[in-house]
Formats: C-alpha cells, structure tokens, sequence
C-alpha cells in the first residue's frame, strides 16, 4: 500500500499555548500509527514555531512554516529568512498557498525562487495549487494547473524531488465558504498534476506526493483517500482538534486499506 499523507495548516487561529497543547494531543493520539506507512504534518503560525518544535517529536508529527522568503537576509520588512526557520528547527515549508497568491499577490515567478530556496537550505518544500471558480466555469483547470506547475518547478533539480511536494487546493474549495470538489472532479485533477510531473521530471515525478486539500471532512476523506492519484488528505478545520483529526486520520487509512 502506498504512504498515505495527512497535514493541516493552521493559519492564524491558535496561539502558542494552544498550539502546543494540540501538538502534544495529536501526537499522543496517532503515536501508534506506523511513520512508515503515514506521514502527518501540521504547519503552525511563525510565533509557535520555536515552541512548536521543542513540544513535538517530528519523527511522529513534521512541522512547518506557512511561508518564506527566497533571502537569506536583507531588505524585506515582514518577511522570514530560511536561516531563520532553520533555527526554529522547522522541517517543511508551505509555498504558494491559495491566501498568499490572492490575497497577498504572489506570482508564480515567486513561489519558484521560494521552492528553490527551499530545497537549497534542506527544507521539504509543499508547492499548493489550485484554479478559480472562474477557472473552472470555463474549463481552463488542468491548463491552470500545469502552468502553476511548470512556473513554479521551473529550473528545479530532478535530485530536489525527494523533498517535494504538491498540495492541490481549488481556490473555489477553501475556507468557512468553500465548496468540495468531488471526489471524481479531484482525482481528474491529480491525474493531470501526476502527468505534468512526470512530463517535469521523468525519472521522479512519480515518486512526488500529491494531496488534495479543500473542505476535506469526515464525509468525504474516505472517498477522495481511496482515489489513485491522491496520496493524502491537507484538511483545514476539520482537522483543528486532535482528537477529530484522529478520528478522520484512521477512517481513511482503512478506507485506504480495504
């Protein structure tokens, strides 16, 4: 059976305290669950990183930064260096998250400078993708996809892909409003991201995870793990409490198991 991934980014809603509180929790809870054949992965706010990272195994539970810059250091107010992130201790780094790319303005251009960086300072970089809802109405996803890919991984290493992966979140899907896809729509999309790859990086592309993430909840985990070409679940608030995430995290690995 393959590696199944299960993560969650927990944006801006938990302070440090809690953050910590949920870690311990999680990993209490999963630490039975064989990291052979499951990877999770949370990704918490800049300011419970050091915390974070002192509270929790990453053997058991990975951690990461919800971005980064391409510098080491210089002129950029409000950024995080990689350097930085190293000394949190952090292990992944989340690039082009559908609220960075509309709703801070970040280009293509810069989530490549950022995988990159990424891969240069020894971090797993998790690329997210995704169409619109304009996208999809006029059916130009798979196109939309494949240029954020194309753009995104240009001048990547085939050697780099061991520590890449791909996040496929429809714009249209995400958040308090976000509608899932179906199970069937996802999977047409994964199989066009696993084609791209392959075309990208011929010897590796099919080694790279890809999750799908958006509105994922226990109604619908079982049905879009159990599809060929999704490797794993990203899941936003249905994944905020450990013990719910849990919950979700086991239904799907024997849906996946079956």
């Amino acid at each position: 059976m393959k590696k199944l991934y299960f993560g969650s980014n927990l944006k801006m809603y938990k302070t440090i305290r809690e953050t910590t509180e949920y870690l311990t929790s999680l990993a209490r809870l999963t630490e039975d669950i064989s990291r052979e054949e499951t990877e999770l992965f949370i990704i918490p706010s800049y300011t419970a990183l050091e915390r974070a990272c002192a509270s929790v195994d990453q053997n058991l539970i990975r951690l990461g930064a919800q971005n980064m810059c391409w510098e080491e250091q210089g002129q950029f107010t409000g950024e995080i260096s990689p350097l930085m992130l190293q000394e949190t201790g952090v292990r992944l780094v989340m690039i082009g998250h559908s609220e960075r790319r509309h709703v801070f303005g970040e280009t293509d251009e810069e989530e490549n400078k950022k995988v990159s960086c990424a891969l240069q300072h020894g971090f797993t970089a998790l690329l997210c993708i995704g169409e619109t809802a304009e996208d999809k109405k006029y059916a130009v996803g798979p196109e939309v996809l494949r240029m954020q890919l194309k753009k995104g991984l240009s001048g990547i290493d085939a050697d780099g892909t061991d520590r890449l992966w791909v996040a496929y979140e429809p714009v249209w899907s995400i958040g308090v409003n976000g509608t899932p896809a179906t199970a069937d729509y996802a999977e047409r999309m994964h199989g066009e991201i696993k084609r791209c790859l392959l075309e990208l990086f011929p010897e590796t592309g099919a080694q790279i995870p890809v999750l799908y993430g958006g509105s994922v909840n226990p109604g619908n985990a079982e049905e879009l793990i159990v599809q060929p070409s999704i490797d794993g679940l990203f899941v936003g608030r249905a994944a905020w409490q450990a013990d719910k995430f849990n919950e979700l995290i086991r239904s799907a690995q024997k849906a996946a198991g079956r």
